[in-house]
């Protein structure tokens, strides 16, 4: 205890400020040809082993952590297309071992100019029905991946922009092995994307069908476009004929989009500074709006008024503080999180600690009605949200040899997007992320409403954990639309407070408390625990869709244990290699 309350008398003054800490000075190093060789740890954690290998390469061949995150990406845009694409966004979480400073990159999507707060409403002012609105034009945002990625490999980037798609492209060109978990969604008639025209031309097989399991797919289409992606930069992308392809596309159809090549060439990445807080003996470090991050801090703030971590998972009070923190922690998120440049974020409010503490009383002895909304300092009248945001996404982890960390959340949104693809690539449906009702019946705006140039809410979470020196002490995320939070606070709990090898931590069963809504994996959860949570007003039912795909590494007395979902095909790479100082 001495350590953390050590820890959190240092940090509490600093947790919603910059992450940055200031190294210890040193002696200049001695010329490098004097240097002897010293051994480092890189490694790779992602959802699909083939996209990790490609990391993995990249970092082989003396690549940084920002190079083989441009490879990840490029490689899950191919093997796991149901999930992310360079047709979509994503928030990286940097940690840079030299500063030991945590710089957030936001290549969220944006709405185009012609956007407007009633764009999912039907012709009689009500909302249009999701799996109308997430095929149509209006659904697609302006893509941020790439030219995020670009940004930050420009910045920290060892190797040319160019050398770094090779893998991608020659697995497109050659084929690559349809994999069980991409055959099944194939195979789903739950998501309206999977009947999507262009999605059954991608997929279709010779002689009638779809590709399923153990069948080779191939992607010329996609091959040739990173061809380009890899010599002109991001420009392939946001301009010329791929920029004119996503325009057209776009404007197909009912309720057609607004997208112009203005709106592509004019995208903007953002560098945030990240919000951290303390949890235990660490330092937790998120993205700040409008990511989730502050949601999550929430949570385990709230958490830490309980004795959660004297439990464990066998334990069904300690499920129902989880459960009911949790649902506290959404209906503030929910209600208040939005794109900083158009709403006021209460961001100290809502981790104000008199204000969590206040929160914290409301967890009883038995679950009562959905929490309403807290009213945090600062904060501003906002109307309640009517925002859907699906399951969907994919988190992956890179660690170069010198120490800098990349934990990076990306997404297409939906399963397969918006259905809509340009050069074997599925464009995004993120605009559905916005509140479809712009305004509650008191006529009150919503935080997370629509309008031109600005982001839709996330619930992805990309974190770091430093240590009390500020040196990298780990990294987690997952994919699973606004269950994402639940998804990452979980593993927290299990990896932190619970002392779970990563692995273990990531596989405890899913609860995701919201509202009035408790689901989860009910098979998974021991006979004793759900007969406990029932006793106090939680019945836990079946959850849907894609579930969680979580990402985690920790360091353990100077050993990188990592893990990934045993609910997807992920793969955790870890090597040992010489570099020289």
């Amino acid at each position: 205890m001495k350590l953390v309350n050590t820890l959190l008398a240092t940090i509490a003054a600093a947790a919603l400020g910059s992450c940055a800490a200031t190294p210890p000075q040193t002696a200049a190093p001695a010329p490098a040809t004097t240097q002897p060789a010293a051994s480092a740890r890189i490694f790779v954690a992602a959802a699909n082993p083939l996209a990790a290998e490609a990391g993995m390469a990249v970092l082989r061949r003396g690549g940084s952590a920002a190079d083989a995150a441009v490879a990840v990406q490029a490689m899950l845009s191919l093997v796991e297309p149901q999930s992310s694409g360079i047709g979509g966004g994503a928030f990286m979480t940097y940690y840079d071992a030299a500063t030991r400073h945590v710089t957030v990159y936001d290549g969220r999507e944006t709405a185009p100019a012609g956007a407007t707060p009633d764009m999912f409403l039907d012709d009689n002012g009500k909302p249009l029905p999701f799996a109308v609105a997430v095929l149509s034009g209006r659904s697609t945002g302006v893509p941020g991946a790439v030219k995020m990625l670009a940004f930050a490999q420009e910045k920290h980037g060892n190797l040319p922009w160019r050398e770094l798609f090779g893998d991608a492209e020659r697995t497109a060109r050659e084929g690559f092995i349809v994999s069980p978990r991409l055959g099944r969604f194939l195979a789903s008639s739950l998501y309206p994307e999977s009947s999507a025209p262009d999605v059954r031309a991608y997929f279709a097989k010779p002689g009638g069908g779809l590709v399923g399991p153990g069948d080779r797919l191939r992607n010329q289409a996609f091959a040739a476009f990173l061809d380009r992606l890899a010599n002109e930069g991001p420009s392939a992308l946001y301009t010329g004929r791929t920029a004119q392809a996503i325009v057209d596309r776009v404007h197909q159809g009912a309720h057609a989009g607004t997208m112009t090549l203005a709106d592509l060439a004019g995208y903007r990445p953002v560098e945030r500074e990240a919000i951290c807080g303390p949890y235990r003996a660490y330092l937790v470090c998120v993205p700040p709006p409008p990511s989730s991050g502050v949601g999550l801090l929430q949570l385990l703030m709230l958490l830490s008024h309980t004795d959660i971590d004297k439990r464990g998972p066998q334990d069904p009070r300690a499920w129902f503080q989880f459960a009911e923190a949790s649902r506290l922690m959404y209906a503030d998120r929910d209600r208040y999180v939005g794109d900083p440049a158009f709403v006021s974020v209460p961001v100290k409010g809502l981790l104000d600690p008199a204000y969590v503490a206040g929160r914290a009383e409301l967890i009883g002895e038995r679950a009562g009605p959905p929490p309403a909304a807290g009213n945090p300092p600062g904060a501003e009248k906002a109307g309640a949200d009517r925002t859907l945001e699906p399951t969907g996404t994919s988190h992956f982890i890179v660690g170069d040899a010198r120490g800098n960390v990349v934990s990076m959340t990306t997404t297409v949104e939906s399963i397969f997007g918006s259905g809509r693809m340009v050069d074997g690539f599925f464009l995004n449906n993120q605009l559905t992320d916005f509140s479809f009702t712009p305004r509650d019946a008191d006529g009150r705006p919503a935080a997370n409403a629509v309008a031109a140039g600005k982001r839709p809410r996330s619930s992805m979470t990309p974190l770091v954990l430093l240590d009390g020196d500020h040196r990298f002490a780990g990294a987690l995320g997952s994919a699973g639309g606004n269950a994402i939070l639940a998804y990452v606070g979980k593993a927290m709990v299990g990896a932190v407070d619970w002392g779970l090898p990563m692995q273990d931590a990531l596989a405890l069963p899913n609860l995701i408390a919201r509202g009035a809504m408790f689901s989860g994996e009910v098979d998974k959860f021991p006979p004793a625990v759900l007969a406990g949570l029932a006793a106090r007003g939680v019945t836990v039912r079946p959850g849907q869709g894609e579930d969680s795909g979580l990402q985690g590494v920790i360091l353990r007395n100077g050993r990188i244990d990592g893990g990934y979902d045993p609910r997807r095909e992920g793969r955790v790479l870890v090597e040992t290699v010489s570099v020289r100082r």
